[in-house]
This record gives structure tokens, sequence and C-alpha cells, in this order.
């Protein structure tokens, strides 16, 4: 459902499929981007970054919704225990990205959607193509609340409170040239090749500076607190400064 591949000082993480495939979030693929994003942390050196990309038209379109249906049993009730489930599950991902050893660029290259969105804006850097592709949080419109370290992620990455009103109180879907001037990505890019392009040319620009990746996590973590409070992230004082 994923995999993990290094060229040079690069992680490429990728969310495979046959094309049409939409990432879905469920247990198997959450603990499948854990485990990737744990051997890439066993393997960093100075000067490592993680790019995310993803096959087909998706980036990722959420919770796997049809999983809880269909694991359920026919019960309502279970089906909503198990979506339950996997909203916790999500929260060690979102964990495991915010202390992660080493910059996170996502190349956005497809439609990202509820928890897919999540997953995007858990990384340093956002890429996103013009060609294809919207930014979407669906809760308000199917009738789902969000979770707390769902809404602080948001107001941590999301500088501007209207910006903020409009994806989670509207649902507005928003393309990538919008999405760069509201502030919710980093850049767009013509296509998804280009996309791409422009991850790696980011990685290997952030990956020259040799930065310690223990201390690059430890700043990332004093960035957003109260993240950190609701995502059980300790911060330690780390001094490592060339005397």
């Amino acid at each position: 459902m994923c995999t993990l591949e290094k060229r040079g000082n690069i992680f490429f993480l990728t969310l495979t499929g046959d094309g049409s495939d939409e990432h879905r979030l469920n247990p198997t693929l959450i603990s499948s981007i854990r485990s990737a994003l744990s051997d890439a942390k066993s393997q960093s050196t100075h000067g490592t970054a993680l790019i995310t990309v993803a096959e087909g038209k998706f980036f990722s379109n959420g919770f796997d919704l049809g999983w809880a249906k269909s694991a359920s049993g026919g019960s309502p009730s279970e089906a909503v225990n198990l979506l339950r489930h996997m909203v916790e599950l999500f929260k060690d991902v979102v964990a495991d990205f915010i202390s992660l050893p080493m910059p996170t660029i996502a190349a956005v290259t497809g439609h990202a959607a509820a928890a897919g969105l999540m997953l995007a804006m858990s990384h340093d850097y956002v890429l996103m193509s013009r060609h294809r592709g919207i930014l979407y949080m669906s809760e308000v419109d199917i009738g789902m609340t969000l979770p707390e370290y769902v809404t602080v992620l948001m107001r941590s990455k999301v500088a501007k409170p209207d910006v903020r009103r409009d994806v989670l109180l509207r649902g507005v879907r928003v393309k990538a040239e919008e999405a760069v001037a509201k502030g919710l990505i980093d850049a767009a890019y013509d296509n998804r090749e280009k996309t791409v392009e422009g991850g790696v040319r980011l990685a290997e620009e952030l990956t020259k500076k040799k930065w310690d990746g223990e201390v690059y996590a430890e700043i990332r973590k004093s960035l957003y607190p109260e993240l950190c409070g609701v995502l059980g992230l300790n911060s330690r004082e780390l001094v490592k400064a060339r005397l």
C-alpha cells in the first residue's frame, strides 16, 4: 500500500495503487505508512529529507468509510466505532511526521480530502499540481465532527482565520493557485511531473545543509506546542552547537 525508497539523501514515500486507488486511510495503510516512517527514521543521517507522493488521481481521499461499513458486519454502531479507531490510529501518523528527524515535503498530485488533506499538512512543505486535484475538508458536508488534533493541526499550520473558517465551516474545494494564495500550500506546479521535480529540488536544497535531524525535529516541535500537547509529544532541550 506504500513503499519507501532512498535515492541519495532523499527518501520517497509512495502511496501505491492501480491508478484508480483513492489511498483511503484504513488500519492497513496507516500501519504501512508508520512502518515506512520508522524505517526512514532509523536510516536517517545528517542531511536527509523525505518526499511523500501518491500514484493515480488521488493523494488521499481520507478515512476508509467503506472499510468501516464492511468490517462492521452491518452494524451502524460498530461502523462508527471502527471509524473512531481509524481516527485514533491516524493521530499517531501525524505525530510521526511532526517528530520525524528530517525535513518533509508532500507532493500533492491529486485530490487530498479530509484526513488526506491532514496527511499532506502534517509535512513541513506542501506542493501541489495545478493539473489535477482539490483540497477539501468534507466533514461539515457528511455530518462528522473533527477530532481535536485535526483542528489544532489546522490552527497550527493555517495562519488566516477566514481560511480556516471557509475550509472547515463551508467545506470549500480549493484548487492549487487559490491554495497558494490562502496559505494552505507553498507552491503550485503545472503537472504531476513538475510537482515531484519541485519537491526534489527543494529536498536537494535542504539536504545540502546537512542539518542534525534530531535538532531539526525538536525545533519543529517547538513551533507547534499546542499540537504537540494533543499528540502527546514531549520536547527536549538539545545543545549541539558547533562551538
